[in-house]
Parts: C-alpha cells; sequence; structure tokens
C-alpha cells in the first residue's frame, strides 16, 4: 500500500473549507433547538448557549490548527495523539472513533432522516408494553430498549445500509453523491433562515418572552445550561473531519488554519441565524413541545405545503451528513489495520471496487447495534462526551508539543496562548465532569434509564484488552515493530 504521506496533495483552501462545513452542518440544527427551548425556556440563554459552545469549538480548532499545520500528515487527530502520547493513546482514540464516535455519531445523524420521514407518514412502532418487554440490562450503565420504535430504527439500518452498499462499491459514486448533497443542504438553509425570517408570520415579541421554569435556578439551572451545551458540542462536531485528510492538502501549513478557522465562524453564525428564525417564528413554549421543529417552523411560515418542502430538503440535507460519515471514518479503522493495530482484515482494498470494503462493512455492523441501542439523544450524547473527553488530551498537547518540540516551525500560533487554552481546558474539565455527575446522579434517582457518558466510558475502555492483543498478535514475529 502507498505510505499515507505520500498521498497527492489535490485539496485546495475552498474543498478544505467546504469539508469543515459540510461535515459540521448535519442533523443537529434541525432537532436541538426544540432540546434548548425545552431545558432553557428562554431566547437569550439558547442562543447564548450557540455563542458558548460555539466559541470553544473555536478555541479547540486553533489548537489542533496549529498542531495540524505542525504536522500537516493523514490520519489528523490521530496522528497527534501519537505524536504527543504514543502509540497506546493513540490507539485509544483510533478505538474510540471507532466503537462510539464515529459509530454512534453516524448513527444518530441517520435516525433524524427516518424521524422527519414521519412528517409524512407515521413509521409503524410496536405497542408500548411490548416494546418494554424485551430490555437489556447493563450493569452499571442502565436499560436498552432494542424495540423501541422500531420503524424508525428499521429506516435507520436501511439508509445506512445504502450507503454503505454504494461506498463499498465505488468511492467515486459515494464522493458524486456527497457533492449532490452539499449542493441541496446550501439551498436547504437560504430557504430555511430567508423564508423564515421574510414570511410575515412571525413575532419579534418572542425574543422577550421566556418560559423559562421559575424554580430553575441554582444547580438546576447550570444543570440545564450544561445540557443544552451538550447538545450545542455535538452540533458543532465534524470540524476535525477535515484533518483526515491533512496529508493530501495543499499549503496545508496555510490552508489548515485557514480552513478550520473559517469553516467554523460561518456555521457559528449560521446556527444562530437559523435558532434565531426558528424562535421568530415559534415562541419558546411552542418550540418545546416539537418533535420536528424546523418543520413545524416552516409550516406556521408557508403553510402545510411549505412544511412539507421544509421537510423534505431537510431529509435531504441530514442524508448529505450521514452519507460523509459513512465514507470517511473507516479509513481510520483501515489505516490502524494497515499499521498491525486492529484485525488485518480491515486493512484490505478490494481488488474490484479498490475500497476499504471490509472496514466499510465492520462498521455498518457496529452502527446497527447503536442503532437498536437507543435514540439520537442517546447516541449523540454518549458520543459527543467521548469526543471532548479525547479533546481534553488533545488540548492539553499544545503544552506538551511547544516544551517537546520547541524550535519546531509553527505557521500558525493558537490565538491568546496560553491563556486561551488553559480557559479551554477549565471549560472542558467542568463540562465533562458536570456531565458525568448528572447522568450518575439522575440514573440513581431514576430520572433517566441509562448513564450515556458511562456508557462511552465502557465502551472506549473495551479497546484497551483489544490493544493489548494485537501488541502480542503483531509483534515482531510477524515482521512488524511492536504496538
Amino acid at each position: 500500500m502507498q505510505p499515507l504521506s505520500t498521498f497527492k496533495r489535490s485539496i485546495g483552501l475552498p474543498a478544505a473549507f467546504a469539508i469543515v462545513t459540510g461535515s459540521m452542518i448535519g442533523s443537529g440544527i434541525f432537532m436541538r433547538p426544540a432540546e434548548m427551548a425545552a431545558l432553557l425556556g428562554s431566547p437569550l440563554l439558547i442562543l447564548g448557549v450557540w455563542a458558548i459552545a460555539g466559541l470553544f469549538t473555536l478555541f479547540a480548532a486553533m489548537v489542533s490548527a496549529e498542531i495540524g499545520a505542525m504536522l500537516p500528515q493523514t490520519g489528523g487527530q490521530y496522528i497527534f495523539m501519537r505524536s504527543i502520547y504514543g502509540k497506546f493513546w493513540s490507539y485509544l482514540f483510533g478505538w474510540a472513533n471507532f466503537s462510539v464516535i464515529n459509530t454512534a455519531g453516524t448513527a444518530g445523524i441517520a435516525f433524524i432522516f427516518a424521524q422527519y420521514l414521519e412528517y409524512f407518514f407515521k413509521l409503524p412502532r410496536f405497542a408500548t408494553a411490548t416494546e418494554q418487554s424485551f430490555s437489556i440490562h447493563l450493569p452499571m450503565v442502565g436499560d436498552i430498549l432494542p424495540l423501541e420504535n422500531m420503524g424508525v430504527k428499521l429506516v435507520t439500518i436501511l439508509i445506512l445500509g445504502i450507503f454503505t452498499f454504494i461506498n463499498y462499491k465505488s468511492t467515486r459514486a459515494g464522493s458524486g453523491l456527497q457533492l449532490f448533497f452539499t449542493i441541496v443542504k446550501v439551498l436547504v438553509i437560504a430557504l430555511l433562515i430567508g423564508g423564515l425570517f421574510f414570511s410575515g408570520n412571525g413575532d419579534v415579541a418572542h425574543f422577550t418572552n421566556p418560559q423559562a421554569d421559575p424554580r430553575l435556578s441554582g444547580i438546576a439551572m447550570i444543570a440545564a445550561i450544561v445540557a443544552a451545551t451538550n447538545g450545542a458540542l455535538q452540533s458543532y462536531d465534524g470540524w476535525a473531519n477535515m484533518l483526515m485528510v491533512a496529508g493530501e492538502i495543499k499549503e496545508p501549513k496555510k490552508n489548515i488554519p485557514k480552513s478550520l478557522l473559517s469553516g467554523i465562524s460561518i456555521v457559528v453564525l449560521i446556527y444562530m441565524l437559523i435558532t434565531a428564525a426558528m424562535i421568530y417564528i415559534l415562541p419558546v413554549s411552542q418550540m418545546a413541545g416539537s418533535s420536528l421543529v424546523a418543520a413545524d417552523a416552516a409550516r406556521v411560515a408557508f403553510g402545510s405545503i411549505g412544511g412539507g418542502l421544509i421537510a423534505a430538503l431537510i431529509c435531504i440535507s441530514v442524508l448529505g451528513a450521514t452519507q460523509a460519515s459513512v465514507l470517511t471514518p473507516p479509513r481510520m479503522t483501515f489505516a490502524m489495520a494497515q499499521e498491525g493495530s486492529f484485525f488485518k482484515w480491515t486493512g484490505k482494498v478490494h481488488p474490484r471496487n479498490q475500497t476499504p470494503g471490509n472496514a466499510l462493512v465492520l462498521h455498518f455492523i457496529i452502527m446497527v447495534l447503536m442503532v437498536f441501542s437507543g435514540s439520537f439523544y442517546i447516541l449523540t450524547d454518549m458520543y459527543i462526551f467521548v469526543a471532548w473527553l479525547f479533546n481534553l488530551l488533545l488540548i492539553s498537547g499544545i503544552f506538551i508539543l511547544r516544551k517537546k518540540m520547541p524550535h519546531t516551525e509553527r505557521p500558525y500560533k493558537a490565538w491568546g496562548y496560553p491563556l486561551v487554552p488553559v480557559l479551554l481546558l477549565a471549560f472542558t474539565a467542568f463540562y465533562l465532569g458536570f456531565t458525568l455527575y448528572n447522568d450518575i446522579s439522575n440514573y440513581l434517582a431514576g430520572k433517566i434509564k441509562i448513564m450515556n457518558s458511562v456508557l462511552g466510558l465502557v465502551l472506549t475502555a473495551t479497546g484497551i484488552p483489544f490493544y493489548l492483543y494485537f501488541r502480542w498478535r503483531y509483534s515482531k514475529k510477524d515482521g512488524q515493530e511492536k504496538l
């Protein structure tokens, strides 16, 4: 196989910018505003959470931009982890991406398509008694209900299966499909924002009439803000996908920082505009009770035909994010296998299709298991917790690299060093600690059935025995360097 570092640098700044924005704008923005409205009840708090989460996402990208400009190799944060902490932590990061971050994240995105499909017709599901008749109890984690919302789950699996098949057969076909979805996504955003603001069916008073629970204060208010921030961080996730192809970007020392910072800034602005447009149309109390908030806002603004059109366009937009998430993550698993840190058969190129076929199939199997394990919120809350856990390590890495490699050229330096990285570390540590505490407290109080953060940690930890196995299996006796 051709070494990753010798891949042709064919991706320019516009394409890198498109990867950042296209990977970020997916399903969260069409679902999370309703959850935020229910949690916070205040238009200004909702917009404030989007701004705060966007700012800290931008800070995290600044750190990755400095490291990425120093180490512009395909593999992105997987390569960063190995350079900073060594092979064990880079392996665990790769395993977490395989077992939680990418698979759960992709399954969560595909869930949105199935849920928005219900705008047009109700998908079948079992009776409540049947759904709850079979559960899987995970000690110290919670209960999983595989039969719950079966119609949505089966459609989700169908979509994941179709995209896996397309990318299994041809990378070129998958890339062409992604281009189509990206174009439609731009149209969706323009129609949604412009249409809602200029429909004449909104009310600026919605921004000054909070519906917050008067009892929401102190620790309860902090818990609500942290939970809402969790949703916002999930919606901003995906920017690091561009780093996976850092070895193929032209002038990486200049274009990696530019594409990251400009792309994230644009997405923050877009998300705040979309949320503001929804608030303009729907009062917070109505947003809080909506399961398909973007379509409901469009229906109020344009009537039933307009609502249906927006729902259809959102479905297409979400399909684009799903396609991107099916296409790229198996490459990391494939690369790990090529290095001897994963099952060798996942590192084989399909002889006819020239695709990482086995890795794609394995990811599909794990995604199916993820779909049966829960809902959109369970999957996304689980993976975003694990993703920011590793972000904590990556943010700390900037201090390590500045001490470890003081004389290495840094074409881009993270703004505000060391204060901004320290603030980001404090925010991330507080967010992770409070989320874990809140999950455990709510589970013990019987308020939730499953601790999403704990489940994510458990799935990540399952990689440790596999690491030991691969270190033994692919040792020097097989002609490979030991892990």
